[in-house]
């Protein structure tokens, strides 16, 4: 169990990384490509309201997960590189928890602004209201999930040369049962399915990640 002093410590750690997104915009950039993302679909396809009600919840999945994408090479290389690892090391965090504080911050940073951001390009894709509450469940739920891969992305492709060029690479595929359940769950008959499948998935990523992280931070470090 972690003492007083390394919960004292993760605290402190997500509050830097989260005012850190703050201050460099990070947050106001992931709402911008999402809402751009949103935008451009309903000129892409025209000005057909069932078919844009029909396909928005997968465009809003979508758009998330891109915009998730979005800031990965930042999470870890920078400290990496400044030598932040190795005084956590010293201060006796472990670098599970590390990864983990920096997943709660990712999370914090992007995923309740891009719920906002919902309800804007539900409108734009001429959602209903029953499909817009599914949408935030499934963002509520699977969200956290895609901030646990992005910091795994990230520690994977820290130290590499040209990494910030694999991200993509790297955690779409590992994304797309994410995507697949999210787009599921707006499916009126078999919705709760997905939703639960959704969850199962969020759950594994966000307990297994930073385990994960923490091995390739450790790597990077030797």
């Amino acid at each position: 169990m972690p003492g007083a002093q390394e919960i004292g410590l993760v605290i402190a750690l997500v509050r830097r990384d989260l005012r850190r997104s703050v201050s460099s915009g990070g947050a106001t950039l992931v709402v911008a490509f999402f809402l751009l993302v949103a935008t451009l679909f309903p000129f892409a396809i025209g000005p057909d309201a069932a078919l844009l009600a029909r396909i928005g919840g997968g465009v809003i999945w979508t758009a998330a997960l891109l915009a998730a994408l979005l800031p990965v090479e930042r999470l870890i290389g920078p400290d990496l590189e400044a030598g932040v690892f190795d005084q956590f090391a010293v201060h006796g965090l472990s670098m599970t928890s590390v990864a983990m504080a920096k997943t709660i911050a990712h999370w914090l940073g992007f995923g309740p602004p891009l719920m906002l951001a919902a309800v804007i390009a539900a409108g734009l894709l001429n959602l209903s209201a029953d499909t817009l509450l599914r949408v935030e469940v499934g963002l509520l739920i699977g969200t956290p999930g895609l901030a646990a891969l992005a910091v795994v992305t990230s520690a994977l492709v820290a130290g590499v040369r040209g990494g910030g060029a694999v991200t993509g690479l790297v955690m779409l595929p590992l994304a797309v049962p994410l995507l697949i359940f999210g787009a599921g769950s707006l499916d009126p008959a078999g919705g709760a399915g997905a939703i639960k499948l959704l969850a199962a998935v969020s759950l594994i990523l966000v307990a297994g990640a930073p385990f994960i992280a923490a091995a390739a931070i450790r790597a990077a470090l030797d």
